[in-house]
């Protein structure tokens, strides 16, 4: 049925439902497994603040804490798949569109199935908070697999 499933994450207790509901049916079908998370850019307006801050080097602070987040979290997301006995391709992105990524590299890296959270928001809600599971469905090919 599936070969290859893109599951999207942010670390969030959500996306924990999410993380687990796509390596319980990656093992069930098979398919191989891509992890996903994107981080925001370091905005310039950021960089420009810690500046008058005092703080000259925000950029390399930034990588510095994204690195460390990032191996935190692919630390766990690795100790889940092995307790779903399943061998996992973390991907970590920089992107201003969460969605867009989600979207590129399902594309990239040929899956044929997104798996992702989404708190389920409707209406004033959604329009107001936007929603990158709403911009994934919109812009993908691909089937995707909500997570509520």
């Amino acid at each position: 049925m599936y070969k290859h499933i893109l599951v999207a994450t942010d670390g969030s207790e959500l996306a924990l439902k999410g993380l687990e509901h796509g390596l319980a049916l990656a093992k069930a079908v098979g398919a191989k497994v891509t992890i996903l998370t994107v981080s925001e850019p370091l905005h310039p307006e950021a960089v420009r603040a810690a500046r008058l801050a005092g703080v000259e080097i925000a950029s390399s602070r930034y990588d510095q804490q994204l690195n460390s987040l990032m191996k935190e979290r692919f630390a766990f997301v690795e100790d889940r798949a092995r307790d779903h006995d399943i061998k996992v391709n973390l991907v970590h992105e920089i992107d201003d569109s969460p969605a867009e990524a989600i979207v590129r590299t399902a594309k990239l890296s040929e899956c044929d199935l997104i798996v992702m959270s989404s708190h389920g928001r409707r209406g004033v809600q959604k329009m107001l908070l936007g929603s990158q599971t709403s911009e994934v469905l919109v812009k993908t090919p691909v089937p995707v697999l909500v997570i509520r």
